[in-house]
C-alpha cells in the first residue's frame, strides 16, 4: 500500500528541519512541492531550498504541483473552503496515484501540520472520497508559535493561566477575551481594531528567516507601525505569514 507522509518543515528557517523529518524525505519516493503563482513564489523556494539541503537520495523525485485557487463569490468562508478542499483532495489523488503500489511521497507542511493546516483533513477526505487506497503518518515541526515567542524571548503564557490559539475573524467577532491570546490567519489586522489599549502585543512576520520583521509593546503604542510594516512587507515580498501574541495582565497577578 502506498504511504504518505506529511512533515512539518517550521517556519521557513531549513535549520527547523528534525532529523526525523529529514530521515523521512530520504526515504520516499517522491516530495510534493505546492505552488501557488509567482506572487507566492518564495514559499515554494523555501521548501526547494529544504530539498536542495537535506535531500541525498537520488531516487527521491521533486515533483512540484499548482494549488487550486478558493473561489470566494458568492460563497460563505466555510462554503468555499469546503469547495476548495474538495479540489485540493482530487489533486492528491491523482499526486498519490502515480506512486508506486508500495511507494512512499512527502508533502511539506509549512509549521506543524497540526495547527491550523489542513493537509491532514484534506488527505483523510481524498482516501474516503476514492478507491486509491493509501495509510499516512505524521511528522511534527516547530510552530509559528514556538518561533515567536523565541524570537521575542517569552512564555507563551501567564502563570497559571489558559492560552487561547485562534484567528483574526474570530478575534473580531469575540474580542480579546483570554489573558494569553495567540492569533494566526489575520490577514485583516484584527488587532489594530480592538479596544484593548493597554494589552500587549508580540508580532512577528516570516519568523526563522533573514527576513523576519517583531514588534513589542502596548498595543495602542505599536498597532499603527506594526499596521504599516506589515502592508511594507507584503508589498516588498508578494506574500506575508505572520502571527502575534495578546496579553494582559502579569504573572501573579492573582496572589
Amino acid at each position: 500500500m502506498r504511504h504518505i507522509h506529511i512533515i512539518g518543515i517550521g517556519t521557513g528557517n531549513p535549520e527547523h528541519l528534525t532529523v526525523q523529518a529529514i530521515n523521512a524525505m530520504n526515504a520516499v519516493d517522491a516530495i510534493f512541492i505546492p505552488t501557488k503563482g509567482a506572487e507566492k513564489e518564495g514559499l515554494a523556494a523555501v521548501r526547494r531550498e529544504i530539498c536542495s539541503r537535506y535531500v541525498t537520495n537520488s531516487r527521491t523525485a521533486i515533483i512540484e504541483f499548482a494549488v487550486p485557487k478558493r473561489a470566494t463569490t458568492d460563497r460563505t468562508y466555510l462554503e468555499s473552503v469546503d469547495e476548495w478542499h474538495a479540489a485540493i483532495a482530487e489533486t492528491y489523488v491523482r499526486l498519490i496515484r502515480e506512486l508506486p503500489e508500495a511507494g512512499e511521497g512527502a508533502f511539506l507542511v509549512w509549521g506543524d501540520p497540526s495547527l491550523y493546516d489542513s493537509t491532514i483533513r484534506i488527505l483523510e477526505r481524498a482516501r474516503q472520497a476514492s478507491t486509491l487506497a493509501f495509510e499516512f503518518s505524521v511528522i511534527p515541526g516547530i510552530t509559528s508559535v514556538q518561533a515567536l515567542a523565541a524570537s521575542h524571548r517569552i512564555p507563551i503564557n501567564l502563570v497559571g493561566k489558559p492560552l487561547e490559539i485562534t484567528t483574526g475573524r474570530r478575534l473580531l467577532e469575540q474580542g480579546n477575551q483570554a489573558e494569553s491570546t495567540v492569533v494566526m490567519l489575520d490577514g485583516e489586522t484584527a488587532f489594530s481594531k480592538i479596544d484593548d489599549p493597554d494589552a500587549e502585543i508580540f508580532w512577528g512576520a516570516y519568523l526563522g528567516t533573514s527576513d523576519e520583521i517583531t514588534r513589542a509593546g502596548r498595543l495602542a503604542d505599536v498597532a499603527e507601525e506594526i499596521v504599516r510594516l506589515r502592508a511594507e512587507a507584503r508589498a516588498r515580498h508578494g506574500w506575508i505569514m505572520d502571527i502575534y501574541l495578546l496579553r494582559k495582565g502579569h504573572d501573579f497577578d492573582d496572589l
